[in-house]
């Protein structure tokens, strides 16, 4: 006699269900989805860029801009670093010169002290790799240059640090699921569905927004710059004039908490209020009680966006940016100053935009795909195998249900690729009862009754279905951890369906071939 154990039997049932309730807000209209109870699944699957139409970016990390700002700061640590000696090194010519950050001793017999100071800072502080390499120049300079390691490391933080930035700009509460990955070592692909103009999301990206606060210099006009000090130019927006300003700023806009778009209470322009950490708290009281009776400059991407005069000590932490704002640009730079700066600019490669057209003709094409791959397995069950081909048609029903509710409860996104791979899956569900079943057929063959046959197609054929489904789950795995976009959209779903096909092909199918074995008492299988 042919038996399941009970904790088999409960299995079956356990995951039938579950994959049919978070399948089934898939096929409801949205009017019906609306009235489901709350404590019963309502998400579907994420539809992807490729379906459902939208914006395609493909960006690059400035890494030169990069590179440039990365040797200022080693340069100025060269000099910092010097100067703090016991005793200190005096030094002249700090700068960028080509690839290398350079200072001049003024007195060259201290070069071999100067380098023994400068030693700590050539390695990196978490792991001890040289990320910096010293050298001799004539009359006494010392270059320092970043290695070919530590400049790769530099670009690829570069972009994470970008990926996490770019997310915050446009998608700020995460529910447009726009999700920007990492290409390469410096390179970004946002995809954006359902965001038709690719423009909206350039301007909300393409802005560093880098927000510094300087000491402005007062100048004679023509005369020549003092040290230390740089010309800018005014935002255009803004309506200012060039200033000339500290090139060291005070503190950046990393010390904002917040930056809201508001109005002024007397003029009713529109005007930008921002908040300081307790950080920025304190600097910004010290700068203004310093400096009362002085001006300072706001900048934003090195052009000035106001710069008032300190009539009193500012202490309380906050305060606003007025110019020509409109609600919609103190708004749009509300945004770009709470996600944070970027840290080099960013350039477009490619950008493309899928019309909805072009995303529904997808659609129907994957549905006539699947439609069509799904009829083809099930005539061939049939014809092949009868009534446990149907059994294991009715399997494969179950199986799809699953993935699409695991795919729906953990928030996939589907696209083309996933559609492939959603029949593929398929063809391997039923490829593991075509094993199962061919298993029976011998056993048969060989003079055991249906029962004894039964029991032998799925013990022997378990092995074999066990190590192949492995196989196509390390490839999966291989394709998910490489890949990028819709490659791994291909991979998830083929990991889906890799395990539920398992599960379908030797649970599923044995339970209804076990309830049909108890109705027809048959003395020879029907295969």
């Amino acid at each position: 006699m042919l038996k399941l154990p009970r904790w088999r039997v409960v299995l079956v049932i356990i995951f039938s269900v579950l994959g049919l309730v978070f399948a089934m807000p898939n096929v409801l209209p949205p009017n019906v989805r609306e009235h489901i109870p709350t404590w019963l699944p309502h998400q579907t699957l994420n539809l992807g860029l490729d379906l459902q139409g939208g914006s395609h970016l493909l960006l690059e990390v400035d890494t030169e801009t990069l590179h440039r700002n990365q040797l200022d700061n080693i340069a100025e640590q060269m000099a910092s670093t010097l100067r703090e000696a016991e005793p200190a090194i005096r030094y002249t010519g700090r700068g960028v010169v080509g690839d290398a950050a350079r200072v001049r001793l003024i007195d060259p017999t201290e070069m071999r002290r100067a380098l023994e100071v400068l030693r700590p800072i050539s390695r990196s502080s978490t792991n001890g790799n040289e990320i910096i390499a010293f050298t001799e120049g004539a009359d006494g300079a010392i270059e320092g240059r970043m290695t070919p390691a530590s400049l790769r490391e530099l670009s690829r933080q570069a972009a994470q640090q970008s990926i996490e930035v770019i997310r915050r700009r446009v998608d700020p509460t995460g529910a447009n699921e726009i999700n920007p990955v990492r290409q390469g070592e410096n390179r970004i692909v946002v995809q954006a569905p359902g965001v038709s103009d690719p423009e909206m999301l350039k301007d909300r990206i393409g802005t560093t927004a880098l927000m510094t606060f300087h000491m402005v210099r007062e100048v004679e006009p023509g005369g020549a710059l003092p040290p230390g000090t740089m010309l800018v130019q005014p935002d255009p927006e803004m309506g200012a004039q060039p200033e000339v300003v500290e090139r060291r700023p005070r503190f950046t806009g990393e010390r904002l908490v917040s930056a809201t778009p508001s109005t002024d209470s007397q003029t009713g322009e529109f005007v930008l209020s921002f908040r300081l950490d307790s950080e920025g708290t304190r600097l910004f009281c010290r700068i203004t009680r310093d400096n009362t009776g002085q001006r300072f400059a706001i900048l934003l991407d090195n052009q000035v966006l106001t710069a008032p005069r300190i009539n009193e000590p500012i202490c309380g932490g906050s305060g606003q940016i007025s110019g020509n704002f409109t609600a919609q640009s103190a708004n749009d730079l509300a945004i770009m100053l709470r996600a944070g700066a970027l840290p080099a600019p960013l350039t477009v490669i490619e950008q493309r935009t899928v019309t909805a057209e072009l995303g529904q003709d997808a659609v129907d094409a994957g549905t006539k795909a699947t439609l069509y791959g799904g009829i083809a397995v099930v005539l061939f069950m049939v014809l092949a195998y009868g009534m446990f081909g149907v059994l294991a048609c009715l399997a494969l029903v179950i199986n799809i249900a699953m993935i699409i509710g695991v795919m729906s409860i953990t928030g996939a996104t589907l696209s083309l690729p996933g559609i492939a791979g959603l029949v593929l899956t398929m063809g391997m569900a039923v490829d593991a009862n075509v094993l199962i079943y061919e298993r029976m057929r011998e056993e048969q063959a060989n003079g055991r009754g249906p029962a004894l046959a039964i029991d032998a197609g799925f013990a022997r054929a378990l092995v074999t279905i066990i190590d192949s489904h492995v196989t196509q789950i390390g490839v999966a795995l291989i394709l998910f951890w490489f890949g990028h976009g819709p490659v791994r959209g291909f991979a998830w779903t083929l990991s889906i369906g890799v395990v539920t096909s398992v599960i379908t092909a030797t649970l599923v199918t044995q339970f209804f071939i076990a309830i049909w074995f108890r109705l027809v008492r048959p003395q020879k299988l029907p295969i």
